[in-house]
């Protein structure tokens, strides 16, 4: 007879191994907390709309956290990890030849994509196809054509760089990342150490509650239950940009909204009681949105409060709320660099803006909304930066006023062409795939990202695909010149990205108000 206290059971094939797990749920709750399997991940927590958790179900690909683990019983599951060690090994030279994986946190699933793309019969060269395929996904880190570039090398069976530095590799990613940063194949599979892949199968899971407190469980499903998790939404208003310009003659005027950093390993840690919580940043640096995170905090609290290891998540609707952005902006300037900038209070902005821009007064206004941070990739000098631009109506050599790099770019002939001086690049590969991720962020902020943000301060866009970030198919070929400057090696990639956004923008003809709604393609 069926034990009546024993929740009733899914019977599938997981990665080649008959399983039984609990049917409540979706098939990622299944495979990372029932069967602790790390490859899949949960970067959207869950809306179906990242691509992190895509695994192959009876070889088809499929959206983990969005699809009940009932509707897969009796199927065979593959991960990225179950894939034959042939297939799954060269892919995993292929992205970390062609510094196709950075953090690697969306590289599982975007392997697993692409592989059952290439089981179709996809050849290398049929790069519309993998845009169409990566639809599905979000990677904020690699700019997408270097996936392509991946592809290339996977579906043409050729043979990935010989004889790469992976030591220099990684001193390279942690210089532009701005944490400690590992480089290999290993990363590619999504083995980079994420605090969440590393926590203690029996630890207590603990989430925000409604109240301002944080709800802790047994399971996942328990926290998720005693919070109260509300699935968040995206809204039908547009963004808005808080500010108005400053009056003035100006030759040129800009207006930024709300801005989400838009990482995809949302916040995570984890810690013993007395013990040292596990970092947020396990391997890469959230673009500087990580840096204040509390979880790392409330875990040893949780911990040493109950006498057992404690994870701590937010959940993506959190993160949106409790997390920096971009400060937004209105500015005029003049074309001998005079104007005024006005920027949402943030600690340490005026300062960002006058190392690049001395002769724009700074205005910092009170205005209601989430919270922002200086330390996001270029806040502040990437917007002085860019509105000088458009005054002066040229663009010369950017420079990072913290790290010391240099970036040129220009839009033209359907390209983005980019021109970085790094001092000593250590790995040429690693220091491409930076800067091809940085010059997408930069194309996705002056075309299309923004957050609805209330009178009252309340975000509104509680979904990943919300944030507007630049698909695939709409990303414009981009070209990265490595210059041969001496001396250490300097960061280069925010150089990068203020300089494209400039480009960009002079390339629109400078409309005031961002996003612009521009396409690139």
């Amino acid at each position: 007879m069926p034990d009546p206290s024993r929740p009733p059971a899914v019977s599938l094939t997981v990665d080649g191994r008959a399983v039984e797990v609990d049917a409540a749920g979706s098939l990622l709750d299944a495979l990372r907390e029932d069967l602790g399997l790390r490859a899949p991940k949960d970067g959207c927590s869950p809306q179906g709309q990242c691509g992190c958790c895509t695994v192959l179900v009876d070889g088809q690909p499929r959206v983990a956290c969005v699809t009940p683990v009932r509707r897969v019983a009796g199927r065979s599951v593959v991960t990225a990890e179950g894939l034959d060690p042939v297939i799954r090994d060269r892919w995993a030279d292929a992205l970390c030849a062609t510094g196709a994986s950075q953090c690697g946190f969306c590289t599982p699933g975007i392997l697993c994509r692409l592989e059952g793309l290439r089981a179709k019969g996809s050849t290398a060269g049929d790069h519309a196809a993998v845009e169409q395929a990566l639809l599905a996904h979000l990677c904020r880190c690699t700019g997408w054509r270097t996936l392509l570039d991946a592809w290339d090398v996977m579906a043409g069976a050729g043979a990935p760089a010989v004889g790469r530095d992976v030591e220099a590799a990684s001193r390279r990613a942690a210089i532009e990342g701005g944490a400690p940063q590992a480089v290999s194949p290993e990363v590619a599979l999504g083995r980079g150490g994420f605090a969440d892949d590393t926590a203690p199968r029996d630890a207590l899971v603990a989430l925000p509650d409604r109240a301002g407190g944080w709800a802790v469980g047994e399971t996942l499903a328990e926290a998720r239950e005693a919070a109260g998790k509300v699935q968040g939404r995206r809204t039908t208003v547009e963004p808005r940009p808080p500010l108005a310009v400053p009056p003035g003659p100006w030759a040129a005027r800009l207006r930024t909204c709300w801005v989400e950093p838009a990482y995809l390993e949302p916040d995570a840690s984890w810690c013993e009681p007395g013990g040292t919580p596990v970092t947020p940043l396990a391997n890469g640096g959230a673009f500087g949105g990580k840096e204040a995170s509390p979880v790392g905090e409330v875990a040893r609290r949780l911990a040493d409060e109950h006498g057992r290891a404690v994870r701590v998540l937010l959940p993506r609707e959190e993160v949106v709320r409790r997390g920096p952005k971009r400060p937004p902006v209105a500015g005029g300037a003049d074309a001998d660099g005079a104007g005024v900038l006005r920027v949402v209070r943030t600690a340490g902005s005026a300062e960002a803006i006058a190392a690049v821009a001395p002769g724009l007064a700074v205005e910092e206004v009170d205005v209601p909304g989430p919270p922002t941070s200086a330390a996001i990739r270029a806040a502040g000098w990437a917007e002085a930066v860019v509105l000088l631009t458009g005054a002066r109506g040229r663009l010369g050599p950017v420079v990072d006023p913290r790290h010391g790099g240099v970036a040129e770019a220009e839009l033209r002939d359907g390209r983005v062409r980019v021109r970085v001086e790094a001092g000593d690049p250590l790995d040429g590969v690693t220091l491409r795939s930076y800067c091809t991720g940085a010059a997408h962020m930069a194309l996705s902020w002056v075309s299309s990202e923004g957050l609805a943000v209330d009178e009252a301060g309340e975000v509104h866009d509680l979904t990943i695909r919300s944030f507007g970030i630049l698909r695939a198919v709409d990303t414009p070929p981009i070209d990265v010149e490595i210059g041969s400057s001496e001396g250490p090696p300097r960061r280069a990639s925010d150089a990068v990205f203020a300089a494209v956004a400039a480009a960009a923008w002079l390339h629109l003809g400078c409309p005031t108000d961002w996003p612009t709604g521009a396409r690139w393609r």
